[in-house]
């Protein structure tokens, strides 16, 4: 397979023809060269966001992609880490499939966001290395540069009483001029997205997987409101399916992007608290809305009050004072071994899968995909056949 640099990038005119076509008002030798990184690596990888910021999108794939031998030192990042990084990103090193982003997102109308752009959202910033390093639009790109915006997240199995408070508080917020940041789920994230709408406010959907699949499917129609008004995000590119380990990551842009983060209601092991250690690590204020005692739907939010000093939040007056006294938060639980979700993620139960097939779609080196397949192995938690590797028990 043909590796990426940036002499490929210019030489290729259909890459660059889409390019241009998709931001004429940037060079499009940088413009495909986000569009490469997009391509090549999983959200939130540190490597990558270090490595753009010392050489620059176009000056990072040649270091990236080049013979070990003619890389610069990178003291910060060292020389393992760089490798294993190569080894991640050079599965997925294809012109076509960048020039393919790129026609596939001008087909629905998408736009590429880049940091440098006006209405890049300033508090993803904070992600520092692990920062996006662009983003997929559709819709109104200025609404993801509100004044004031605050992140709603909540279970997806929730219950009437959590859909009333939600519905009460992301509507009163937005027809105050707060933008409404959510995940765009069934049940709460649903729930607030469709308030803020009523109202004639702004929402923003981050995404998991590319802004060209409505997932969830019942979600269709929601999301085409979102378009008109607000925003539908996500920062891998058209056709990416909505891995575990995108969801995980995904959420740390939705904690970036809000003022301050609410719970409304959240299992006690629910993916939702995943959200709220994000913000808590970020040093955004952390809201929860307590239920009743006897709900399983809100045991997460009385345990983010009782053990991780979220703050009880009851109306939307209260919730803007979250950001009125921004102290932070101590962290929630740590998250599992990340590499684990996103090799279970790519491996199948019922068709076997080898190292190279895993390595591309689960964006790992070779090398680690056999590593945590050891451990799977030991585990019990996949089987080896003669052609590859089954995800075990299903």
């Amino acid at each position: 397979m043909k590796t990426i640099t940036t002499a490929d990038l210019l030489a290729d005119e259909h890459l660059l023809r889409a390019a241009e076509r998709l931001r004429p008002d940037v060079d499009p030798v940088e413009v495909a060269a986000r569009a490469a990184w997009s391509v090549l690596t999983e959200p939130g990888d540190g490597v990558a966001g270090a490595l753009v910021t010392m050489f620059g999108a176009q000056g990072a794939l040649d270091q990236a992609l080049s013979d070990a031998t003619l890389r610069a030192p990178v003291e910060a990042l060292g020389a393992r880490a760089m490798s294993e990084a190569a080894s991640r990103w050079s599965p997925r090193a294809d012109p076509r499939a960048v020039a393919g982003a790129l026609r596939d997102a001008e087909a629905v109308g998408a736009r590429m966001l880049l940091p440098e752009d006006p209405d890049w959202p300033a508090g993803l910033d904070d992600l520092g290395p692990h920062a996006p390093l662009m983003l997929w639009v559709r819709g109104a790109t200025e609404a993801l540069v509100a004044e004031e915006a605050v992140s709603i997240v909540g279970a997806r199995a929730s219950t009437a009483y959590g859909e009333n408070i939600a519905a009460e508080l992301a509507g009163d917020l937005a027809a105050t001029g707060v933008s409404v940041v959510s995940g765009g789920a069934y049940g709460i994230d649903g729930t607030a997205h469709r308030a803020a709408l009523g109202v004639g406010g702004t929402t923003v959907a981050f995404l998991a997987g590319g802004v060209d699949r409505s997932y969830p499917a019942g979600h269709h129609q929601l999301f085409e409101r979102i378009r008109t008004g607000g925003a539908v995000v996500s920062e891998v590119p058209c056709g990416s399916a909505p891995t575990k380990w995108r969801f995980l990551q995904r959420n740390r842009l939705i904690s970036a992007t809000g003022l301050a983060t609410v719970v409304i209601e959240a299992g006690r092991r629910s993916g939702t608290l995943n959200t709220a250690g994000h913000a808590a690590a970020l040093g955004r204020p952390l809201g929860a809305v307590p239920g009743p005692v006897t709900s399983a739907a809100s045991a997460g939010c009385h345990r983010l009050l009782r053990e991780f000093d979220a703050i009880c939040v009851t109306s939307a007056a209260e919730v803007r004072e979250l950001w009125a006294d921004a102290a932070p938060s101590h962290g929630a639980t740590p998250a599992p071994d990340p590499d684990r979700i996103r090799l279970m993620d790519a491996l199948s139960a019922r068709a076997p899968r080898d190292v190279p097939d895993l390595a591309k779609r689960s964006g790992l080196s070779m090398e680690r995909v056999r590593s945590v397949l050891g451990t799977l192995d030991l585990e019990g938690g996949v089987v080896r056949r003669a052609t590859g590797w089954l995800r075990a028990g299903e």
